[in-house]
């Protein structure tokens, strides 16, 4: 899989959340948090379907992108290679670093301890 940049991301994002968009949508949520160029979204829009990570349909006058990974597949594919660079394959390490920069709520840690639950009742 390619791997999408941070700006690439933000775009993925926003169209894993909305399924299809125009550049003109893309970029009026992207200027919500961050001060970006109608321009620029159009370029990186554009560089992201030389890279195959969105599909256009150009039947219209504004083409409109929909993402060709799914949210899930990129997850997971980002997270094995950062958890293979960063922590030298160590999902232990991954996990105990990302915990120990956040303070988790009761509730969440309760999910990860079902979590958890679940994963060993699998091994048993």
């Amino acid at each position: 899989m390619i791997k999408p940049t941070e700006s690439e991301l933000e775009i993925l994002a926003i169209l894993w959340e909305l399924g299809e968009a125009s550049v003109r949508q893309v970029h009026e949520r992207l200027a919500q948090t961050k001060d970006t160029g109608y321009t620029t979204t159009l370029k990186i829009m554009q560089i992201m379907h030389g890279k195959g990570l969105v599909s256009r349909d150009e039947k219209s006058r504004s083409h409109i992108y929909r993402p060709a990974t799914n949210k899930s597949e990129t997850q997971s594919s980002l997270l094995k290679n950062l958890m293979n660079t960063a922590f030298g394959g160590s999902a232990q390490n991954l996990v105990m670093q990302a915990l120990g920069q956040e303070n988790p709520s009761k509730e969440e840690l309760d999910e990860i301890r079902a979590f958890l639950d679940q994963l060993e009742q699998k091994k048993s």
